[in-house]
């Protein structure tokens, strides 16, 4: 197969990623599984040069040459991919993720009720986080595409590189791309109040100068929204404050205290049909949650999240179990997915 080939293929298996690797035959992600592509031979490193190759211009050569590895994004006729290529061993690789022309809207990804509220937000902070290929940018983008559908805004993305295309709607958007865009995180951030945005999105908040842009742009009366690689709220917070001199700790922390409006922790957790559902712990910014955050309790923050349900608040525990009732997800799953074992089985015995 060509390149477009194994696209169409990706497309047609509805997979999350394809990976060309030498020393394996082209491999794709169905349902969080990894499955060889059927009749394909195993990759040599001629075979990965002319695969990837073929997907990129020529300032992204130059760009890969230089700094061996790069992100970009493709559109196609089976689709658009984000991608990721990478030297291993001295040969060429690449990841390739399988964007959905289809925003889904916050109903069909079962993305928590409280979202509805939190994108009524004027400003403020709003984080996604949670491993790769959990879902983060889709969440955002579904969120985005709703305030899209139902407001007129000005609404900025800053992204490595774009995934999500938003249709025409009420808003405007502005969806720029590193390197083809702009060539630099922290310029981009620090240009973007000049735009006149009324909110933001950061592709993820990787480094301190992107983390203390973010939290300028929401201090500064905007909605932010950004995805994080962590794996429950109180963690969010630690990599937020963590991440500066310790000098500047204290006022980090006045300052997401003032920001902070909600992180949603999410995983794709295989389901009984085949295909993945989604599972979430959900923090929003209570009094109470402010003042943890602004004093460095922050390993309290999971016992106000298990007693503060009527502020939409939720436990991945309590999450999960909901979709153990209602069987969607196999208990045996459930239990290697929660963070807190024992209160997933707490959780069940007390709806029982």
């Amino acid at each position: 197969m060509d390149i477009q080939q194994l696209f169409a293929e990706t497309a047609r298996r509805e997979a999350s990623d394809l990976h060309l690797v030498v020393g394996s035959p082209p491999v794709l992600r169905v349902a969080g599984k990894l499955f060889p592509v059927q009749g394909e031979s195993i990759l040599t490193p001629d075979d990965t040069q002319r695969l990837i190759v073929a997907t990129l211009n020529e300032q992204q050569k130059e760009l890969l040459t230089t700094n061996r590895e790069l992100d970009y994004s493709i559109g196609c006729p089976s689709g658009r991919f984000r991608a990721n290529v990478y030297y291993q061993k001295g040969s060429l690789a690449g990841a390739f993720r399988l964007i959905s022309s289809k925003i889904k809207s916050m109903a069909e990804l079962g993305l928590p009720q409280i979202c509805m509220e939190l994108v009524k937000m004027r400003q403020g902070l709003i984080l996604v986080t949670g491993p790769t290929g959990h879902g983060k940018s889709t969440s955002i983008a579904s969120m985005i595409q709703h305030i899209n559908t139902t407001r007129a805004e000005h609404i900025v993305t800053i992204e490595d590189p774009v995934e999500y295309v938003f249709a025409k709607g009420l808003s405007i958007i502005s969806q720029r791309e590193m390197h083809g865009d702009t060539l630099s995180w922290n310029v981009a951030l620090r240009s973007v109040l000049r735009e006149d945005p009324d909110i933001v999105f950061v592709g993820e908040m990787r480094d301190f100068e992107t983390i203390q842009a973010a939290i300028t742009v929401a201090e500064t009366g905007h909605l932010v929204f950004a995805t994080l690689h962590t794996n429950s709220a109180a963690q969010s917070v630690d990599r937020v404050i963590d991440v500066f001199p310790e000098n500047q700790q204290l006022q980090v922390r006045l300052q997401m205290s003032s920001v902070i409006g909600a992180i949603i922790s999410q995983r794709l957790v295989p389901n009984t049909s085949g295909g993945r559902s989604l599972a979430a712990e959900v923090l929003t910014a209570t009094p109470a949650i402010k003042t943890l955050v602004r004093e460095g309790k922050t390993h309290q923050i999971d016992n106000i999240i298990q007693t503060s349900a009527e502020f939409g608040m939720m436990t991945l525990e309590t999450s999960l179990a909901t979709h153990v009732r209602a069987g969607t997800i196999q208990l045996e799953v459930a239990r290697s997915y929660a963070l807190r074992p024992d209160d997933l089985e707490r959780s069940l015995r007390s709806s029982s």
